[in-house]
């Protein structure tokens, strides 16, 4: 007799590991500083609930292809960054991209026997979309495409979560090269394009995989993924996109439907407001900037240091300066402060003596979080701070 559930062969969730930690953070005199997800807490902007208002009297089924509203926004948001025109046949509004990660490879077809490729430091959820489809994750340096193993699909994440790398042009266009020469598919996670914070992308822009200039105006085999969350704080709204190759949308508009994964009328209609809007994502992006800079001038203080290659995204990827403790170390030595961190190992072996630090707190929480670290001396328990009227 069949005996339901099976064992899925999904690794553990990483966040539960991080319950000792976070119960030692609680306990500071001042409070937690939760640094550890990076789930925005700035409020969504009021024309944004406003559009979401104004359709919410949705009383039919959305349409899992997206209305023309919000397919033209996607449209207009891939021309700001100088992608290909791939026309509406070549978006799709998806539930949040972490849906859209999780199951893509299994939308595309990709099956038992199959390799995807993985960064070496990578989002957990590109290993999970592999497991689902019943295929294997094989981690890889993304900027040196000439070592990758054959493949049936790629994951590229720039601006890099956790360590926020960006891929240059020449090596976008490397990794196009390989794909093709190896009939492979590229999916490229961009959520955090958004927020680049070093030169030439702070000025250029971060380069797309659909960049006209990486893909010489062909989108075959080429996906994009978009979230509005960190740009729109619109992570409550689960609202994401799929941009690129029309064959490859068309197939997975298909199982969509077949599977009713469809995005909400309204906030396919807050999403048409929000991606054509430039003003409120300036707006977050220098709430972001002066977050990063106040925290970045306490690092030495806690004899902790940045990745100097960590030039865009939601957050700093911190070793020990001296190089001696690991990732679990630090987060320990961090807990003892009241600041909760993420392991770096969460993220692969790549990310070993590394922890990550989310820039997603309030102004109030990053001013006690570095100011903890600046008292630290390179680790030892600060004394309670006054409150500044926030705890």
């Amino acid at each position: 007799m069949t005996t339901l559930p099976r064992p899925l062969g999904l690794p553990d969730f990483p966040w539960d590991t991080l319950a000792v930690a976070r119960r030692t953070a609680q306990q500071h005199p001042g409070g937690i500083c939760d640094l550890s997800v990076g789930t925005p807490v700035d409020p969504t902007p009021l024309f944004i609930r406003e559009a979401l208002a104004e359709a919410s009297d949705a009383p039919g089924y959305p349409q899992v292809v997206g209305t023309s509203e919000v397919r033209d926004a996607i449209l207009a948001w891939a021309a700001r960054r100088n992608m290909v025109d791939v026309g509406r046949q070549g978006t799709i509004p998806t539930i949040g991209s972490k849906e859209a990660v999780a199951w893509l490879p299994a939308l595309l077809g990709v099956s038992q026997g199959d390799i995807v490729l993985v960064p070496a430091a990578a989002y957990p959820t590109y290993d999970v979309g592999a497991r689902l489809a019943g295929a294997t994750a094989v981690p890889v340096d993304p900027t040196h495409p000439e070592s990758w193993p054959d493949a049936a699909m790629v994951w590229l994440n720039s601006p890099g979560n956790p360590d926020g790398h960006v891929l240059t042009l020449p090596q976008l266009r490397s990794a196009v090269a390989w794909a093709r020469a190896h009939g492979a598919v590229i999916a490229s996670d961009e959520c955090y394009a958004a927020l680049p914070w070093s030169p030439p992308f702070i000025d250029e822009g971060v380069p797309s995989l659909l960049d006209q200039r990486v893909c010489d105006g062909d989108p075959r085999g080429l996906l994009v993924l978009y979230s509005l969350s960190k740009q729109s704080n619109l992570a409550g709204y689960r609202a994401g996109l799929l941009i690129g190759d029309p064959a490859l949308i068309a197939a997975v508009t298909e199982v969509r439907r077949h599977a009713g994964l469809m995005v909400p009328t309204p906030v396919q209609h807050a999403m048409g407001a929000a991606l054509v809007d430039v003003e409120h994502v300036s707006a977050q992006r220098e709430r972001y900037r002066a977050r990063r800079e106040r925290l970045l001038r306490a690092l030495p203080e806690a004899g902790l240091e940045n990745d100097p290659e960590s030039v865009a995204g939601l957050y700093l990827w911190v070793r020990d300066a001296r190089g001696g403790a690991s990732g679990r170390e630090l987060v320990d030595r961090l807990a003892g402060l009241g600041i909760l961190a993420a392991p770096g190992d969460f993220y692969g072996t790549a990310g070993t003596g590394h922890v990550r630090i989310a820039l997603t707190a309030t102004d109030e929480r990053i001013d006690q979080a570095a100011r903890r670290l600046e008292q630290s001396a390179g680790g030892t328990s600060a004394p309670p701070e006054s409150s500044g009227g926030g705890e």
